[in-house]
């Protein structure tokens, strides 16, 4: 057994990766995480909008960011060849997609408050979501952007920097919330009209940090990232789209499944919808560190396709799913033993809704700890298949397991069965356990 292929090598490699990748992930989520807090303890309304709105935020932003996504083993597979050139084409034509895709999708966000109500929303909740979503649709760009420079200095095996940067972005939004959620430091009350202000400010910051590292730093100034940038390559772009856009669309199915259980408990009541919001917040950040394994298998399974050692590919997709079970079990106990203590901390307990959502919130985790290792195979899978090209059959596996099995699951059990709320998670539960399970052996399928 050789250096490079032993399972010691691999997990320290992957540990080197990921824990950095983890770090940036949770970070990124503690963004949103901040904004659901800070406007829970302003109003338990404004809270069910701002969870509507981001939701309805993110599952947009999913489907772009597919070509941020596609950047990621496109790099490392052209470094394991060598090929410095096709690193810049990749990356600068995943910008232009990008860019593209957050200006067409800007209308969405402009006339959300129709769409919400004909989705059957409260019309408090859709009012406040669609002057949260007006601000936050100019977000879109940067963020994409943003996602695209992630990935490509994560591909460089840059994580730190994506981390720190990420870090600071956090503390700032953290400050601006407090100023103009509330009306603090002389500011306006803006409420949850705050908390969008607040996160494209971050956002911005954060562009410009990564952009001036990725362009100045003399070590990377080599792959001339935005010299000449406005020049066109035809080829690239079609290459990072055929990739991204399969990865956007599994990422929307997922979302998909993750929004319509939103969407439906918005059907049973507010409180239920404020609580189900918290109870996604918390999952989201379990999720977070599957995902950072996920995107170091993704660099990891990528650079040895790109080399043609299948040997050392094999043993570091092993490596990386015993490291995510080993985080699914530590998540599992944590939403066991202390859902109540979690729940706690995103409501202020003076409000009167406040013991309702208490309660329903910690018993939808306890339900959120049954798919906590589907979730963390189904991601893993998907970085592993990443890693070798393959998105167009992923994304058709995930499209089943999540909309014709997870979704019409959840309606059943939530409305047709009575189990209400529970019955949407257990939905939840169905459907990524018929993800994980396709998807992994699509890949084993493949690599042998």
């Amino acid at each position: 057994m050789t250096q490079e292929t032993s399972i010691g090598t691999h997990a320290r490699e992957t540990l080197r990766l990921g824990i950095p990748l983890i770090g940036s992930s949770l970070a990124q989520m503690a963004l949103h995480v901040t904004d659901t807090v800070m406007v829970g303890w302003y109003g338990v309304v404004p809270l069910a909008a701002v969870v509507l709105g981001a939701s309805s935020f993110f599952i947009v932003f999913v489907v772009g960011s597919g070509f941020a996504k596609a950047v990621m083993p496109m790099v490392a597979a052209a470094l394991g060849q060598n090929d410095e050139a096709q690193v810049r084409r990749d990356t600068r034509m995943a910008m232009w997609l990008s860019i593209a895709y957050g200006i067409v999708v800007f209308p969405i966000f402009w006339w959300s408050e129709p769409i919400l109500l004909a989705l059957g929303q409260k019309v408090e909740v859709a009012e406040i979501s669609q002057s949260y979503l007006r601000i936050a649709g100019f977000g879109m760009v940067p963020a994409l952007v943003v996602t695209v420079l992630q990935s490509y200095l994560s591909a460089l095996h840059r994580t730190q920097v994506v981390l720190w940067v990420t870090l600071a972005s956090v503390g700032l939004n953290i400050a601006v919330n407090w100023a103009l959620i509330f009306g603090n430091w002389g500011f306006p009350e803006l409420g949850a009209r705050g908390a969008a202000v607040a996160t494209i400010f971050s956002q911005g910051l954060t562009l410009l940090v990564l952009a001036l590292y990725a362009g100045l730093l003399p070590e990377l100034k080599r792959f001339r990232l935005f010299q000449r940038f406005w020049r066109p390559d035809w080829h690239a772009l079609r290459q990072v789209f055929n990739l991204g856009m399969p990865i956007g669309m599994t990422g929307l199915a997922e979302g998909g499944l993750f929004q319509a259980s939103a969407l439906m408990m918005g059907w049973i009541g507010t409180v239920e919808l404020a609580a189900h919001g918290i109870a996604i917040e918390v999952t989201a950040l379990t999720f977070m560190m599957y995902l950072g394994f996920s995107s170091a298998a993704t660099i990891r399974v990528a650079r040895f396709d790109g080399q043609g050692d299948r040997l050392a590919l094999r043993r570091a997709a092993k490596v990386a799913t015993v490291l995510t079970l080993v985080v699914a079990l530590v998540s599992i106990l944590l939403l066991l033993a202390l859902p109540r203590q979690i729940v706690t901390l995103f409501v202020d307990p003076t409000k009167p809704e406040s013991p309702a959502i208490l309660a329903y919130g910690s018993t939808l985790l306890a339900v959120a700890a049954l798919f906590q290792l589907a979730d963390g195979v189904q991601v893993m899978a998907l970085g592993f298949l990443r890693g070798v090209r393959d998105t167009k059959v992923p994304m058709v596996l995930a499209a089943v397991s999540y909309w014709l099995i997870g979704i019409p699951s959840s309606y059943l059990l939530a409305f047709h069965f009575g189990f209400g709320g529970v019955g949407l998670w257990l939905g939840l539960v169905i459907g990524l356990a018929c993800a994980s399970a396709s998807l992994m052996w699509r890949f084993w399928r493949l690599v042998r």
